[in-house]
């Protein structure tokens, strides 16, 4: 086991704020004394299922903690999925329906469990417990809360001198959400920047319940390949934790050097003495950069599918980028249609673009070919006969049959 220091100095790799460091070793000597693992929250509302490397900063923190022994409570938000988070909103966010929440949860489970460990992971639903309060006790609940202080959240301020709705159940969100860091027993909770208003809430219930109040911890948004804006799917510039291992693999290496040790630092596996190692290696020219973000490229793929799988796609960029080649294992489909077809509507039918609207921005990019062929007219039919081997971007392909 790791010494205190050597603890600490893994789980405050890339936090941004720790509330606070002296309590987080009071509570990891304890620990180690007492034998008795630290409770890890992190709490999810099911609004999103589909996960990008954005949303894994926060579960790489929390696999640091179950490394040392710990356990990771994920929270599922059923309850207050069914209320709707107003933070960083500018105007109140619709809730979603009970159909919904169970639905993206269990879409939520399959994809965590890529990088968690379920044997040191509890998956819990805060309807566990928020569900059996009564108007009397949410009432006594609010009562802990002032409006001035409500008011000191920047959202809530700018919507308040705006003049835009803001209703009340939003109020009670922070006030549930750190009544969960109770009903739990949290030790430590983690979350993103913008949250940090919710985690102290937390610490404020805790501490009036005469429990230890829990270490706050929030991490950083992770900045897109783009190296500027957060990642983002409606910004083009996120890698998809469900994503090919061939696209998860050739996005990684599209990113800069720059962000590649940012990625390296949130994202990787490595220690931070390997992790500065490579990149003096780099800086002094014993290391190519390129073999550097082929390294990460390759644990993160392996993350999401497997070793093996990244070696594939390893190998299937150097065939295609490096000798103009086609990878391996292109996908086959077969499509059946008694009439011309419009591109962008036969990319969306092979799943090679979410929209026809994004397949005629690809298509106006040069981006789109037709064994071989580079397509320029958003207009193009294809007629369904034989066989056409088509290309979106730098990494999809699909043989396509009629």
């Amino acid at each position: 086991m790791p010494t205190i220091e050597e603890q600490v100095a893994l789980l405050e790799r890339g936090v941004v704020e720790c509330i606070s460091h002296d309590e987080l070793v009071k509570k990891l000597k304890k620990s180690e004394e007492t034998g008795i693992p630290l409770n890890i929250k992190a709490g999810f509302d099911p609004t999103a299922p589909d996960l990008h490397l954005g949303h894994t900063v926060l579960l790489q923190k929390l696999k640091h903690f179950q490394d040392l022994g710990h356990q990771v409570l994920f929270l599922i938000g059923d309850f207050t999925g069914m209320i709707g988070d107003p933070t960083g909103k500018s105007e109140t966010r619709k809730a979603l329906t009970r159909q919904d929440v169970i639905k993206n949860a269990e879409s939520y489970k399959e994809q965590v469990f890529k990088i968690l460990d379920p044997e040191k992971t509890k998956v819990v639903f805060n309807s566990g417990w928020l569900g059996k309060l009564d108007a009397f006790d949410m009432i006594r609940l609010a009562s802990e809360l002032t409006v001035a202080r409500m008011l000191e959240r920047e959202d809530f301020r700018v919507r308040f001198r705006e003049g835009s709705p803001i209703s009340i159940h939003e109020f009670m969100y922070p006030l549930i959400q750190g009544y969960d860091s109770v009903a739990l027993e949290a030790d430590v909770e983690l979350g993103g920047t913008d949250q940090l208003f919710n985690l102290l809430m937390g610490r404020d219930l805790q501490r009036s319940r005469g429990q230890a109040p829990q270490v706050v911890m929030t991490m950083p948004l992770l900045e897109g390949l783009d190296g500027k804006n957060k990642m983002s799917k409606s910004l083009g510039n996120y890698i998809g934790v469900s994503e090919s291992a061939n696209d998860i693999y050739g996005k990684i290496l599209s990113a800069s050097d720059e962000l590649m040790f940012r990625y390296f630092d949130l994202l990787s596996d490595l220690s931070s003495e390997e992790i500065a190692t490579l990149k003096a290696q780099m800086e002094s020219g014993t290391i190519h950069p390129k073999a550097v973000k082929q390294k990460l490229a390759r644990e993160l793929t392996a993350r999401f599918h497997s070793e093996d799988a990244a070696l594939q796609a390893e190998e299937n960029f150097t065939k295609v980028f490096q000798k103009g080649g086609i990878p391996d294992d292109i996908p086959e489909k077969q499509i059946h249609s008694d009439e011309d077809i419009w591109l962008p509507q036969l990319l969306v039918d092979l799943d090679m673009v979410k929209s026809t609207s994004d397949g005629r921005r690809m298509v106006k990019q040069n981006a789109v070919s037709i064994d071989g062929k580079k397509i320029h007219d958003i207009r193009t039919n294809v007629t369904p006969v034989g066989e056409l081997l088509i290309k979106v971007g730098k990494r999809r392909f699909c043989k396509v049959s009629f």
